[in-house]
């Protein structure tokens, strides 16, 4: 109801400004001139309810209305100077309504002159500075005028002489978040008003405009990732704060390596009353086993290992295990073979007497970072998420060692189905939890996390042990100057706290006061960076690679553009956007072919793109030649097949028993000009197999041949209605491979989703499309 009010009196002031500018030459309108085009019987009211409609509305202004200090402070610089001072404003509130508002936001405050535009009937664009240069009986030239708005300010100060100053609101920039911003809360919180924040984006532009220019990596941990950390913050501390008024004694500890940056803005605002301890969920699931199921279900996680991880994890060396290694080529095996193997390679015992030492040495090392450990009722776990893996751990090991100390996770993102089994004195729980955002939101999220983690994460190597209550670490394969990006943005973080936390009380803003609406906004401000990051973010953090640190020293591309571009082609676009990692971060991926594509992407993970409008239609079929090593030539008719987006697609199935050498593409048969985007070949055991796999192969555009075609790039020209497009087919080990050939035809509109058939019921080989004057079309084939 609140959504469709607000759009209602949006549509009632615009049409009033229509109406106006018709009548009287200018849009310029009073508040109750708005509500005259308010449809009342909508919301059970009558026309007698206009007064108070407005007046309602009023009183909301003066409540969320606040002054700017800087403004403020240099208005009365200028009074105290002797200068005559006033306001014009463009505005539906009278002159009498905007001298409350004004004393509302700054008791006592006195002016010169004050200027409604709604009450001269001309705004600051049109002739209401003229206006205010012949009342006030003032030269121009003398007249200095300080304004937010570029034209109505600006502009319109200029055309009378009268010098400007202009004070924008925010900049381009960080205005261009706010509108993404707004559309991924609407659509990762639906139904909730996208309008109130509790002023955070208020607090935002304040931080903004008064900090200086700093390099593009502080700016967005300034403008981005400094309002989520300062969310988590207050979440973190609304639990201590819980947890104290019961008579609890409270420790928190920040689990390295990515709860570096929360810990930074905690020390920021709360001083060392947190512990950086740096545990990771390897050795803290060792630590915790007592028999071999955890190190099992650690290792059928990993996608390849050998022996030399292997035995960082669990600091021995059974023969077994090293034989087990041995049998495969360069000594390197599937994390699941190796936990299938696992119960018949090691001794149970072994990993008991493995687990008593890791669990000394990692009590060791926390009875040395955290203060007082033993004697503290309650252990807060911070970490930006997801399933309690580390709490769960730690729970059991203290369990086995008589540690009451309970257990609190606080996390930024979590799958909250992972926490039923958390003991029954513990608690975890996510600022961004299910209560926010669904399950199918919060796993698109955590799927593109890995972006955060690294803009997070310290730069250090992860935790593989502990000696003397110090942390032994892995080597650390990451590139310097990455390391050097996430500092820097970890520096604008901290820098936006620190501002926000000195600006918040002059603006009398709390934005963390509903912890339900602050948790929405972190949603919205994190989604917006990893799921409709703008150019410049890409450009920032494209070269970015992710420390898988599982069972490899290998570092994964966050960006993949052409990964994503030859998924579509071979699979489409839906599943396009279920694509495993790598790359880490799919949705930059998307976003680096097109913002479309991203937010195409985004409606996918809202649960909003449905399958029967962005999948695939049959819509004809079409004869392609198969071309034998041996010089036998055959003709199969293939199905073609038409997008959401109103692209072609054809697969082209061949088993090696063909020994197929060319395909011979009758392209004109589909489209005399057209974009082909590309060709992708995927190999399988079988055709069901293979069209599944994500595993795609790029055709180069300089391996195909053309026969009474013409291509430029992508484009392509028919110069012969019997042209063929030639693609090689290369020899391949599997049972089956499929060509998959995506292109967008220019010579016609889009051809329609009909599938005509023949008498045997088989598909004809007629394509039909919607021509240019509306009506339908075929291209027989």
């Amino acid at each position: 109801m609140s959504i469709s009010f607000v759009q209602h009196r949006i549509q009632a002031e615009a049409r009033a400004r229509k109406l106006a500018l018709e009548r009287n030459g200018s849009t310029e309108v009073h508040i109750a001139d708005i509500y005259k085009y308010f449809p009342f019987k909508l919301f059970g009211l009558n026309r007698d309810a206009l007064q108070d409609l407005a007046q309602i509305e009023f009183e909301a202004e003066l409540e969320l209305c606040r002054a700017n200090p800087e403004m403020l402070g240099q208005y009365l610089d200028m009074k105290r100077g002797g200068f005559r001072v006033g306001f014009i404003s463009d505005t539906y509130w009278s002159t009498d309504q905007l001298a409350q508002l004004l004393r509302t936001c700054s008791p006592g405050l006195s002016w010169d002159f004050l200027y409604a535009s709604c009450d001269h009937g001309s705004s600051k664009s049109e002739a209401l500075f003229e206006a205010y240069l012949a009342e006030q009986g003032v030269d121009a030239a003398s007249s200095f005028h300080v304004g937010d708005n570029h034209d109505a300010d600006i502009k319109g100060a200029r055309r009378h002489g009268i010098r400007p100053r202009y004070y924008p609101q925010a900049g381009a920039a960080l205005a261009s978040k706010f509108q993404r911003e707004t559309s991924i809360f609407e659509l990762l919180c639906p139904d909730q008003p996208s309008r109130l924040d509790c002023g955070a984006r208020t607090l935002r532009r304040a931080v903004a405009a008064r900090s200086a220019e700093h390099s593009p990596a502080f700016n967005l941990g300034m403008t981005v990732l400094g309002p989520v950390m300062a969310a988590f913050d207050a979440f973190i501390e609304a639990r201590r704060a819980a947890l104290a008024r019961e008579g609890a004694r409270v420790a928190i500890g920040f689990l390295g390596r990515d709860g570096l940056l929360p810990h930074r803005v905690w020390q920021a605002s709360h001083g060392e009353t947190g512990a950086y301890i740096e545990i990771n969920r390897r050795v803290s699931l060792v630590g915790s086993a007592d028999t071999l199921e955890p190190l099992i279900e650690l290792l059928s996680r990993v996608v390849r290992i050998d022996a030399s991880t292997f035995v960082d994890i669990v600091k021995v060396q059974p023969s077994a295990v090293m034989n087990f290694f041995a049998q495969y080529p360069d000594g390197i095996a599937s994390g699941r073979e190796l936990a299938d193997a696992l119960p018949d390679l090691m001794d149970p015992r072994e990993i008991t007497d493995i687990a008593t030492g890791v669990r000394d040495r990692l009590l060791a090392y926390l009875r040395a970072q955290i203060p007082d450990f033993d004697h503290c009722t309650d252990l807060i776990l911070v970490d930006l998420g997801y399933s309690a893996s580390v709490q769960k751990s730690l729970r059991r090991i203290f369990d086995r060692e008589g540690i009451r100390i309970r257990l609190h996770g606080a996390y930024l993102l979590t799958l909250d189905d992972a926490f039923d089994d958390i003991a029954d004195d513990d608690t975890a729980e996510g600022l961004i939890s299910d209560r926010v955002v669904t399950p199918h939101v919060k796993r698109m999220l955590i799927r593109n996390v890995a972006l955060l983690e690294q803009l997070c994460c310290s730069a250090e190597g992860s935790a593989r042990d502990y000696r003397g209550g110090e942390v032994l670490r892995e080597g650390d394969q990451r590139p310097a100057a990455q390391l050097a990006l996430a500092t820097e943005v970890q520096s604008g973080t901290i820098a936006y706290a620190s501002r926000a936390r000195e600006l918040a009380p002059r603006y009398a803003l709390q934005p963390d006061t509903d912890p339900t609406v602050a948790a929405r906004w972190a949603a919205a401000v994190l989604g917006r960076l990893l799921l409709l990051p703008d150019d410049d973010e890409l450009v920032l953090l494209g070269g970015i690679k992710h420390d898988v640190n599982l069972g490899t020293q290998a570092l994964a591309p966050l960006l993949d553009a052409d990964f994503v571009n030859e998924c579509i082609i071979a699979r489409g676009l839906v599943p396009a956007c279920t694509a495993p990692a790598p790359p880490m971060w799919l949705a930059g991926s998307f976003a680096a072919l097109s913002p479309s594509h991203a937010y195409l992407y985004t409606l996918f993970g809202a649960n909003r793109l449905p399958a029967n409008v962005f999948g695939e239609s049959p819509c004809g079929t079409l004869q392609v030649g198969l071309f034998g090593q041996n010089g036998q030539a055959s003709l199969e008719a293939i199905t073609v097949y038409h997008t959401g987006v109103g692209d072609l697609r054809l697969r082209i199935p061949l088993s090696r028993r063909m020994a197929v050498a060319t395909i011979a593409l009758p392209l004109p048969k589909l489209a005399r000009n057209g974009l082909l985007h590309g060709i992708t070949v995927q190999y399988g055991e079988s055709a069901a197999k293979a069209a599944a796999s994500s595993n795609m192969t790029a055709i180069a555009g300089g391996r195909l041949t053309d026969a009474g075609i013409e291509r430029s790039g992508r484009q392509f020209r028919a110069t012969s209605d019997d042209g063929m497009l030639l693609i090689p087919v290369d020899g391949f080990e599997d049972d089956v491979a499929i060509y998959t050939i995506a292109l967008t035809a220019l010579d016609h509109d889009r051809i329609l989703a009909v599938e005509n058939r023949d008498g045997n019921g088989a598909p004809s080989a007629t394509l039909t499309w919607r021509g240019g004057n509306g009506a339908p079309a075929t291209n027989g084939s």
